[in-house]
């Protein structure tokens, strides 16, 4: 799965990007930092059952630390939108297009109200953040009905004339945005459109058929940066004026200069926590000090930085997503290597087990016979829903 960091510029895309992939991409004071899209992976954080077998996991592609499995997540930081970004204004036509593939945006916007709706620097408070969230979904509307709308009435005609369902003639549009029938069909049914008669409809069923599909198949999640330059007060009236859209308050420079000042092993802190502790304080230089010191009151004010919780609040709830542990053996639960629990997966709460047999392995899903529960040894059909944190055996023909 793969997550878009968006917003307009200067407002800390690349920073927030930086904090949860520890990658050094440019980050400046001014728009159009990013010119290109950057690339990364994140992890969110799953307690791991090793702890119920008493005995120490061996991670393959999701590391342990302390009982707490980070299991990665693709992020791509893109340039920032500015309004207008549909009609190719600022780097929008790219903005777009790099993020086709993504199952959902964190759009980051500045809580302070410091930067205008193109990223220019303006007094703080005097710009309204809200308006970034309205703006940013017509541009997604707008970019996505002109998908849908390209040589549409024809197309629908025939589609009318020989019976066919209208989901499927839509996932065939849309297939390069990665839009499934499920999130179709869940849109079809809320949206103001004649599902029996796609032909008749007008550009403006067509937008709003668009709204409901990026609500369906690519929901959002506000990062309101730079929160420790505001009050408490604006973070609340932020998320008042976007729901239903949540807002999770974020430092991401605070979260940077934490990450960092660990990996050089200056601090203990682990992503997410709501204090670190400092390892040698004669080894800190007074800027340092004073640096660490007001990254401890940002902590006590806000309970974290805001940027793991914001990741993990768009993956596990925006998005669904519950971690399960494929084992080759569901007695010690290990591979065929002897490794206990190696890998962990994200996938959408209430897949069936075959579709978790698929992406541990495409042979697997092909040859799938059944599952098998590793607590409970119970034997699983191949539509049986795989529940939050399971550890399953995929039995399959040889």
């Amino acid at each position: 799965m793969e997550v878009g960091v968006v917003g307009k510029p200067n407002v800390g895309k690349s920073t927030f990007f930086n904090a949860l992939t520890l990658l050094d991409v440019p980050m400046a004071p001014y728009p159009f930092t990013t010119i290109e899209p950057n690339r990364g992976i994140a992890a969110v954080r799953a307690p791991c059952p090793h702890s119920e077998k008493g005995v120490a996991c061996t991670p393959g592609n999701a590391k342990c630390v302390d009982g707490t499995r980070w299991v990665p997540v693709a992020l791509v930081d893109v340039p920032g939108l500015v309004p207008g970004a549909h009609e190719g204004k600022g780097l929008g036509h790219r903005f777009l297009d790099d993020l086709r593939a993504a199952d959902g945006f964190v759009q980051v916007v500045d809580l302070s109200g410091a930067t205008d709706a193109e990223g220019r620097t303006v007094a703080p408070g005097s710009h309204d953040p809200s308006s970034e969230v309205g703006w940013l979904e017509e541009e997604l509307v707008a970019w996505v009905a002109e998908i849908l709308g390209r040589e549409f009435e024809r197309q629908a005609r025939s589609v009318e004339l020989d019976g066919l369902k209208t989901e499927d003639f839509l996932a065939e549009r849309l297939t390069g945005l990665a839009i499934g029938v499920p999130s179709i069909q869940a849109a079809l049914r809320t949206s103001p459109v004649d599902r029996a008669h796609p032909a008749r409809w007008t550009a403006a069923e067509r937008a709003e058929l668009a709204r409901e599909l990026l609500r369906a198949a690519k929901p959002r999640l506000v990062a309101a940066n730079k929160c420790d330059r505001s009050a408490k007060e604006a973070a609340g009236s932020l998320e008042e004026a976007i729901a239903p859209i949540p807002a999770v308050p974020t430092a991401a420079d605070a979260e940077l200069t934490l990450r960092r000042a660990a990996r050089a092993g200056l601090v203990d802190y682990k992503p997410g926590d709501a204090t670190f502790t400092v390892r040698d304080p004669g080894k800190l230089s007074k800027g340092q000090s004073v640096a660490l010191e007001e990254i401890r009151r940002i902590l006590t004010t806000w309970g974290s930085t805001g940027v793991q919780r914001a990741l993990e609040a768009m993956v596990f709830e925006r998005l669904q997503r519950i971690v399960v542990y494929p084992v080759e053996d569901e007695t010690r639960w290990t591979d065929s290597r002897g490794r206990v629990l190696p890998d962990a997966f994200l996938v959408r709460a209430g897949t069936p087990v075959r579709a978790v047999a698929y992406k541990v392995h495409s042979d697997l899903g092909e040859h799938f016979i059944r599952a098998i529960d590793g607590r409970t040894q119970r034997a699983l059909a191949a539509d049986h829903p795989v529940e939050p944190n399971s550890v399953i055996r995929i039995v399959a023909r040889k």
